[in-house]
């Protein structure tokens, strides 16, 4: 009658390493780790928004003291120093909030003050700012009447469309791209390029089409909004593909991270890049989901001041994810890059 011999830690590790046991086991902790990071850093960029050093234009000299009063109490009820800039006239001003660089318009005359604010700069900037004004102005005895020189438009009142587009571009992008290296990975490389391009033009197209067209949630410049989208979704479609290029099966872990976990809360699409947490309102304009929102923000809301950084931004991060693609495996191995 034979026995079974229990077998040595050596070999019942070899037998685990070889099975089908290990990556899964491995992606047990990967995916719980996963959640509890997309949970955090959410709640760290959107839970508690605090003010840094927002921007506002500030026009006239009339009253200094009154203004100055009135610019401090807002400082106060803010708890954050506003970035004063001094224009000669308020066109100037208007200009600098169509240009982007400043939050709204600070107008303190002598018995009243006026404060424009710009939703479509940023609705919840604006939203901390109307409120703070007519309580600062009563506090120090003078009028202050709130405008609003860029509204939101009427289907987006809360301004997380675009963020939600930019969204739904950078996930289906890198997904789309993980299904070609599963189920199309014999594709040559330029190949996988031309397909990741053509689920890109038409997944832009769809999401354009159906925020605008079907819901009428967003009145798009659909050409241009339908450009961006096409060159965000590609852009994460080949940093996936650079990822697995480089590192395997387990792309989608770093690319999440990049593009989710650190990309999408730093991007200023859900709460402006002035209320968010110091490291990621520096970091968000230069990974892919923060320029897709820029570019998709001035696109709808400030037409003719588009600025050429966001897509330098994309570009760049396409361009260098599709040279690793075409030459990492002929510098490492010498074999056909795309290989599976």
């Amino acid at each position: 009658m034979s026995t079974l011999t229990p077998r040595n830690p050596r070999e019942l590790w070899s037998a685990f390493r070889n099975s089908p046991f290990l990556p899964a086991t491995v992606l047990v902790f990967i995916l719980a780790a996963g959640a509890g990071t997309f949970a955090g850093s959410y709640t760290y960029a959107m839970a508690n928004p605090t003010p840094h050093q927002i921007p506002l234009a500030v026009v006239g000299t009339e009253g200094p003291v009154k203004r100055a009063a009135f610019v401090s109490g807002m400082e106060d009820a803010l708890k954050t120093a506003l970035e004063l800039r001094n224009f000669p006239t308020y066109e100037a001003a208007v200009e600098a909030v169509e240009e982007q660089q400043v939050f709204g318009v600070i107008q303190v005359e002598r018995h009243r003050a006026r404060l424009n604010v710009s939703g479509a700069a940023g609705a919840s900037v604006a939203e901390l700012l109307s409120e703070a004004g007519p309580k600062v102005g009563a506090r120090i005895g003078v009028p202050v009447t709130v405008r609003d020189l860029k509204p939101l438009q009427h289907g987006d009142p809360r301004g997380l469309a675009l963020f939600y587009i930019s969204l739904a571009a950078v996930i289906i992008g890198f997904l789309g791209a993980a299904q070609l290296s599963v189920h199309a990975a014999e594709l040559r490389p330029w190949q996988r390029i031309g397909f990741t391009v053509a689920y890109s033009l038409l997944g832009g197209f769809a999401i354009a089409a159906v925020v605008d067209w079907l819901l009428g949630a967003l009145d798009l410049p659909f050409v241009e909004s339908w450009l961006i989208l096409v060159l965000t979704m590609f852009t994460s479609g080949m940093v996936f593909t650079m990822f697995n290029t480089v590192i395997g099966r387990w792309a989608l872990v770093p690319t999440w991270g990049v593009m989710v976990l650190i990309g999408n809360p730093s991007s200023g699409g859900a709460v402006s890049w002035p209320l968010l947490p110091s490291p990621f309102g520096a970091i968000g304009r230069w990974l892919p989901p923060g320029a897709s929102v820029n570019a998709q923000h001035t696109a709808v809301y400030f037409g003719g001041h588009q600025h050429p950084l966001p897509f330098l931004v994309l570009a760049t991060w396409a361009v260098v994810s599709c040279v690793v693609f075409l030459t990492w495996p002929n510098l490492i191995t010498g074999t056909r890059a795309g290989t599976p």
